[in-house]
């Protein structure tokens, strides 16, 4: 049985894949799932030596669960295929994998690129994300979106850092932003919530606030203004969604 399992789910990822898959190259088992690319994605998995299925797409967390479950490793390594692990943080991993430490689960300290800038504040860095962990200890929520690995048992944090490769255009950052407040408007509808005026007027300047001044985006620049805006507009946009669904389902 391997050590350790990375993980990874896709669609339509050429652009980035190759890039994450190098990264990878310590695990003793890639796992890529796919869920209906049309470009060369699976195509270039397969050719960095990946072992590759398929999975009609229900969602973030679904997705994920299928590629645990596919996995032979007692540690799994879960990273999106926009993200890269640095060399340091390679080293940390293996080093843990081969260890015999008290910990089911790691968070990775993942920094995140937005137009071409690496963002230190809005609350974007240090993103503690719990991405490696132990296979009889975890598994992921099964959300559409906002997914999470779930780990009973002790925790730690490494200082490697996880380079997130996001948003290089504006018009790849509103294709995610529609699919992300879709899929969150929803959640929010089967767990039966609805959107008024505090909703839909409130919460969004409460999260432009707490972007840019609580978290000192304004330290990051013109980036950091628009990270914070956009960021209340989704908020916004995603309670709007939920409205229209109430709507309709209403009427």
């Amino acid at each position: 049985m391997a050590q350790l399992s990375a993980v990874i789910i896709t669609c339509n990822e050429e652009d980035n894949i190759a890039r994450c898959l190098d990264s990878v190259r310590f695990a003793d088992e890639i796992i890529v799932v796919d869920s209906g690319s049309t470009d060369n994605t699976v195509a270039i998995s397969k050719k960095r030596g990946a072992e590759v299925y398929h999975k009609s797409w229900e969602g973030y967390g679904p997705a994920k669960q299928e590629a645990v479950r596919r996995a032979s490793g007692e540690w799994i390594l879960s990273i999106d295929a926009d993200e890269v692990v640095t060399p340091e943080l390679g080293r940390e991993i293996k080093d843990i994998v081969s260890g015999e430490l008290p910990y089911s689960g790691y968070y990775l300290k993942r920094k995140t690129m937005f137009m071409n800038r690496w963002i230190y504040h809005c609350g974007w860095y240090p993103d503690y994300i719990l991405r490696l962990f132990r296979k009889s200890a975890g598994d992921f929520s099964d959300s559409a979106v906002h997914e999470k690995v779930i780990v009973g048992g002790k925790k730690g944090y490494l200082s490697g850092e996880l380079l997130h490769y996001s948003y290089r255009t504006m018009e790849q950052y509103f294709d995610k932003f529609n699919r992300y407040t879709s899929l969150g408007a929803e959640e929010a509808y089967r767990a039966g919530r609805r959107a008024g005026w505090y909703e839909i007027t409130v919460r969004p300047l409460a999260a432009f606030f707490k972007h840019y001044i609580a978290r000192q985006g304004f330290k990051d620049g013109l980036e950091g203004f628009i990270i914070s805006a956009l960021s209340s507009m989704g908020v916004m946009t995603k309670y709007l969604k939920l409205r229209e669904m109430v709507r309709d389902k209403e009427i």
